[in-house]
């Protein structure tokens, strides 16, 4: 694709992601001081699919897919190392932007106040407080789910089976706690921006850079190579 359409369509995917996180921040974080935190994680984790949903259906990209299906093009022969490493870091960078712009946009419009805003400050204090290896093995396993859940979508003809075979294993990935990269950049700033006295570098090192690392092993290694491995071939 060429740059520009590249970056749109992955600023559009990060978009939707931080929609979709600001949806389960709203209703998870302002369920009341009753709610016990299964009860948080379970509305989180069964709202928070619908931005795969609107990525896959409206073309729409995310690095974390990416890592799996154009890593599978290239074990296939169909794209070159340049061209992949180019999808891996646009894709990415808009990512960024997407959910940077989103997280900014709740915060202007005064959505991180409350409930929402506290649950996000938390979040941002747990996902960066576990070890480095913690971190990257919750990626990895993260992603290994996000990318079944787009090779499921492919399989169904209709808007209904594609909405099942994404919403299972996204929801699942959210209600174990595992690290997704692009939820990540919008869960992060909308933490920081809603208060947490933690920094922009701190939450970098400490969990974005680690966990884009992870989601990579996983669509790149376990999916791309062992779906190459089970059923690819090389012409």
């Amino acid at each position: 694709m060429p740059f520009w359409k590249l970056m749109h369509s992955s600023i559009m995917g990060g978009a939707y992601v931080g929609m979709a996180g600001l949806l389960s921040l709203t209703v998870a974080g302002n369920l009341g001081p009753e709610a016990t935190l299964g009860a948080q994680k379970f509305i989180f984790a069964a709202l928070f699919p619908v931005n795969l949903l609107l990525v896959l259906q409206s073309g729409c990209q995310l690095y974390t897919g990416n890592t799996a299906t154009v890593s599978c093009a290239f074990l296939e022969g169909k794209v070159k190392v340049k061209e992949m490493l180019r999808s891996f870091v646009y894709s990415w960078v808009g990512n960024v932007i997407g959910c940077g712009g989103l997280a900014i946009a709740a915060w202007y419009t005064g959505l991180l106040t409350g409930g929402a805003g506290s649950m996000a400050v938390m979040t941002v204090a747990k996902k960066c407080g576990g070890t480095l290896g913690q971190t990257l093995v919750k990626a990895v396993l993260c992603n290994w789910l996000v990318c079944m859940a787009v090779f499921l979508c492919t399989q169904a003809k209709d808007l209904t089976g594609k909405m099942v075979g994404i919403w299972f294993p996204i929801s699942m990935f959210v209600g174990i706690g595992f690290e997704h990269s692009v939820a990540n950049m919008f869960i992060l700033p909308a933490g920081l921006l809603a208060g947490s006295p933690m920094t922009y570098m701190q939450t970098f090192m400490q969990n974005l850079l680690p966990v884009t690392l992870g989601n990579l092993v996983a669509g790149a290694l376990i999916i791309a190579g062992g779906f190459y491995f089970q059923f690819g071939s090389r012409k």
